[in-house]
């Protein structure tokens, strides 16, 4: 068995200053909490938002999804069925249901608009003609 040998003076100083100081160790937890990968998907229902309250909501929910770098947004409009829009004559029967005025919104908004990549129909799995997906930029 070979003794191991006491070390100096001098690297017992550079030990005990480095100790107080540990400057350029790599911390691999920091690493992994700090990973800019990208979430897939945030998924909201807007059921029951009249279209003030939605477009809020909306504005909100896109500047979280970029904050926390989602790819996509899945937003739940429903299909305008229960709208009672046709019985007011001075709202449109389109652009007052959420199917329709969210994109729209969206797309006037140019603060909004710089942050999405597109907007399309879902998916029947993702909820079909009652829900939109959002494409969102990387930035």
């Amino acid at each position: 068995m070979i003794k191991k040998k006491e070390p100096n003076q001098e690297d017992k100083k550079i030990w005990e200053q480095y100790v107080k100081n540990p400057s350029g160790i790599y911390d691999k937890d920091e690493d992994i909490s700090n990973k800019t990968q990208r979430r897939e998907r945030y998924k909201f229902d807007l059921h029951g938002f009249t279209l003030e309250e939605a477009n809020n909501k909306v504005r909100q929910i896109l500047e979280y999804c970029i904050k926390n770098k989602y790819k996509e947004l899945v937003l739940i409009t429903g299909k305008g069925l229960h709208s009672t829009n046709e019985a007011d004559t001075y709202i449109s029967k389109d652009l007052g249901k959420l199917k329709y005025s969210v994109p729209e919104f969206i797309k006037s908004n140019s603060d909004l608009n710089k942050l999405i990549i597109s907007i399309n129909d879902a998916e029947k799995k993702d909820g079909g003609e009652g829900a939109i997906i959002i494409k969102l930029k990387n930035l």
